[in-house]
């Protein structure tokens, strides 16, 4: 019995390797974008990712936009710079400058109680001496509030209405309201801070959450190709998300979602995903092109501002940059170093795609990647990229 179970796992460890895919280890160094460009074209030809769209900014231009692969392989439709991408949770770094503009307004202080804003905010906390939770607490991930993750990937839907995230907030957050730790004692990362602070924006704001931001940061910095719906424009650079075959969300995803309503159709070692819409837009809502990216990074890298649109204060901008961190986690930015120098990043990731931002603000040097595929080394590929000497062209 035990040799038929040894030879069981054998086969089915075997089946499993044949049928994932094999990218290429990512290079620790490249000597110039020839060499990258070449690492990268073997990369997309592995099929993970089988497409992806890359930007450089430095000291406010974009100094190399280029992608590989392909959008749509099935279709044979090739990425391009103007593809357009699921950012995932790179949507937090808008959700945070809104914030922040909001706190300039007067409209909100970040170390106010959650409470103040939504009344209806009710949690289990660890103690009677445990401190409220404050939005700073949201923002740095130090409130204790548990993850949405794995049940978040089954809030989904497939057309273009954008449920009210005020609503999905109080319907939500009773299954999650008992805190994992004391606020403020840690920082673990959660998806539902940032959905609290999408109901906070609509309740100071007034407006829906999409529209806030659709106002007040996409449009001053003119990213016509983002949006968190797939607007015509949109539409006609859209990128297809793939899942490989032998993946943890393969086998998870059929105990969210019916996989007929996801799944489009299998190409070899992958399967190509229907289009879909995370109903949770605060935390990873934005659809949107790496251009589009490029310019939210050189506003962020030029204290705010971009074109003689200010999106936020220096100070602001300074906060967000220069909070110590805890655990890793600043004001909405990951925060760490590389080669002495100091950075701040957001990735984002999920079933079909995978991206990432990076900046460094004294270097005044910002890199995105985003992909159609599931997995991908976003830090390892950061590091090719960041580490090339780009001058302004």
């Amino acid at each position: 019995m035990i040799q038929f179970f040894l030879i069981l796992m054998i086969i089915v460890g075997s089946s499993l390797y044949f049928l994932a895919p094999h990218p290429p280890d990512t290079p620790k160094q490249v000597k110039g974008v020839t060499e990258l460009e070449a690492y990268l074209n073997q990369l997309v030809k592995s099929g993970d990712p089988p497409g992806l769209s890359l930007v450089v900014v430095k000291d406010g231009q974009i100094v190399y936009n280029n992608a590989f692969g392909y959008a749509d392989k099935p279709h044979n439709i090739r990425a391009t710079s103007d593809t357009v991408y699921h950012w995932w949770s790179m949507t937090k770094i808008p959700t945070a400058i809104a914030i922040m503009q909001l706190q300039e307004q007067g409209k909100v202080d970040l170390d106010e109680p959650v409470e103040k804003y939504l009344p209806w905010f009710d949690v289990i906390y660890p103690s009677a001496q445990s401190p409220i939770i404050t939005i700073r607490n949201l923002l740095q991930h130090t409130s204790g509030l548990p993850d949405t993750i794995p049940a978040m990937i089954g809030w989904v839907h497939y057309d273009d209405e954008t449920p009210n995230q005020t609503e999905i907030v109080k319907k939500q957050l009773p299954k999650f309201s008992k805190l994992k730790f004391t606020p403020g004692s840690k920082a673990v990362y959660s998806n539902l801070n940032y959905l609290v602070l999408g109901a906070i924006i609509e309740s100071v704001s007034g407006q829906t959450y999409e529209a806030y931001i659709i106002q007040n940061i996409l449009q001053p910095l003119g990213m016509s190709h983002t949006d968190f719906v797939f607007t015509p424009e949109m539409a006609n650079q859209e990128a297809a998300g793939t899942l490989p075959v032998a993946h943890l969300y393969t086998g998870l995803l059929p105990t969210i979602l019916d996989p007929r309503d996801l799944i489009r159709e299998r190409q070899g070692k992958f399967l190509w995903l229907n289009r879909v819409y995370i109903d949770a837009t605060p935390s990873t809502g934005l659809i949107g092109s790496a251009p589009d990216v490029a310019r939210l990074m050189m506003a962020y890298l030029n204290d705010g501002s971009l074109n003689g649109k200010l999106i936020l204060s220096s100070k602001s901008v300074s906060l967000l940059t220069n909070t110590t961190p805890i655990d890793g986690h600043g004001l909405g930015w990951f925060i760490n170093q590389s080669n002495n120098l100091r950075y701040i990043e957001h990735a984002g990731g999920g079933p079909g795609f995978a991206t990432i931002m990076r900046l460094y603000p004294e270097e005044k040097l910002g890199a995105a990647i985003l992909a159609n595929g599931t997995d991908l080394n976003r830090d390892g590929l950061e590091d090719l990229l960041t580490n090339l000497k780009w001058q302004e062209e």
